[in-house]
């Protein structure tokens, strides 16, 4: 491996000899073989060479990465040959994260566990909930960050579960008012806690009555509008991604699916190569809520983007998720990382929105159907709806509608 990234003889005898010789040369082949470049693969062994160096004193590799960071910071004796720039901050943190990477992935890497108390019945809850009530992943997860919070405001009180009084409840979302939470926000964790609290009353280890003693605030009905950017401002966007630069390119068609389509940030990150039908010009979407695949026509234009993705960008077979990330290890993108793409382009156009995530590009959608005179049902299937109250909301915004009736002249009877 090292006589095939380094010509001289004395650079590949001194990455040879260096501590941790087969440990480096496994991970490095690792990155040749997913499709890392030559000069990636070149660069991470310069890069570990030196981690190496670092850490030779120590018995073996288990190390955290504070220990790491430690380790970075340290590392100012360099060989008169040269050695990485340590006081520049980019040249640290990409020593770091090579570092922790290549350590996790001989399994070394000592990860922080995470201590949330009583967090086994938190998983007694989600097991129950996926086996026997049936909710997605998507809500159990919600619910899951939710109780979270809560138990790691709760446990440092040093009480039993079993002796949550409804009070306590009360005092952790006043905790949270005065962090600013709104309304919806104190709704979403309340019916997270009695759906838990339920739970544990069933299975006896908290009080029976203890989820109907938690109060929830009113929330009434359709008293929000759907928040996003106006259409024109999702053109805009959209042109300004139409370069032949691969983030681009990737982002482009996975922009099209959110506004064009509606669709949510599970759909997307769960969107495999076997859901498009190329033959008939269709996309298979398996609906997060209804919890079955809805088939779409696939548009010129999204499927000219997704090709010019696959052909010209995405680099890795092994995964059947249609978008990955650009940068090695190719895996595919997360929740958050779709997140952040979206909310970047919006604000990188300053696009003013209460909300930049995806969910916005949703409503984007939904408004701009309304404005073309689709009934509530066809804006509903579009947008996967299982309740046509969900799409009462999108009623809201045909301003232009209202405007009329506003305008009726009443003759005599005014």
């Amino acid at each position: 491996m090292f006589d095939q990234l380094f010509k001289r003889a004395s650079a590949v005898a001194r990455h040879s000899t260096a501590p941790f010789a087969e440990e480096r040369f496994r991970y490095l082949d690792y990155c040749v073989h997913r499709g890392d470049s030559f000069w990636s693969v070149r660069r991470k062994a310069d890069d570990l060479f030196w981690i190496a160096q670092g850490l030779r004193h120590g018995k073996n590799l288990r190390v955290t990465a504070d220990q790491v960071r430690s380790l970075v910071v340290g590392l100012v004796d360099r060989e008169p040959t040269g050695g990485p720039r340590l006081d520049l901050p980019r040249t640290r943190r990409r020593l770091i994260a090579n570092a922790c990477t290549w350590l996790r992935f001989l399994g070394s890497l000592r990860e922080p566990i995470e201590r949330i108390p009583f967090g086994s019945r938190l998983d007694e809850y989600a097991d129950w909930a996926k086996q026997e009530r049936g909710l997605s992943d998507a809500t159990i997860d919600r619910f899951g960050r939710n109780v979270r919070q809560f138990l790691k405001w709760y446990g440092p009180l040093g009480r039993p579960l079993s002796r949550v009084q409804a009070t306590d409840i009360d005092g952790y979302l006043a905790f949270g008012r005065d962090r600013g939470w709104s309304r919806v926000t104190v709704s979403n964790t309340v019916d997270a806690l009695r759906a838990f609290f339920r739970f544990g009353g069933q299975q006896g280890w908290c009080e029976a009555h203890l989820a109907n003693a938690i109060p929830r605030p009113r929330i009434y009905a359709l008293e929000g509008l759907p928040t996003g950017p106006s259409w024109p401002e999702v053109q805009r966007l959209l042109a300004t991604l139409n370069t032949l630069r691969p983030a681009d390119v990737r982002d482009r068609a996975i922009l099209m699916l959110f506004a064009i389509y509606a669709l949510r940030e599970s759909e997307v990150a769960n969107l495999r190569l076997e859901d498009i039908d190329w033959q008939h010009d269709q996309l298979n979407i398996h609906r997060a809520k209804r919890g079955k695949a809805q088939v779409y026509p696939l548009l010129p234009s999204v499927g000219n983007a997704i090709v010019r993705y696959l052909r010209s960008v995405r680099r890795n077979d092994k995964h059947r998720e249609v978008f990955l990330t650009l940068v090695s290890p190719f895996r595919p993108l997360s929740l958050s990382g779709l997140y952040d793409i979206v909310s970047y382009r919006l604000k990188s156009l300053n696009i003013q929105s209460p909300h930049y995530g995806p969910h916005c590009l949703r409503h984007a959608c939904g408004t701009r159907l309304v404005t073309e005179g689709l009934t509530l049902k066809e804006i509903g299937d579009h947008l996967g709806h299982r309740r046509t109250a969900s799409t009462r909301t999108y009623a809201k915004v045909n301003l232009p509608g209202l405007r009329e009736v506003a305008a009726f002249d009443l003759g005599e009877l005014a």
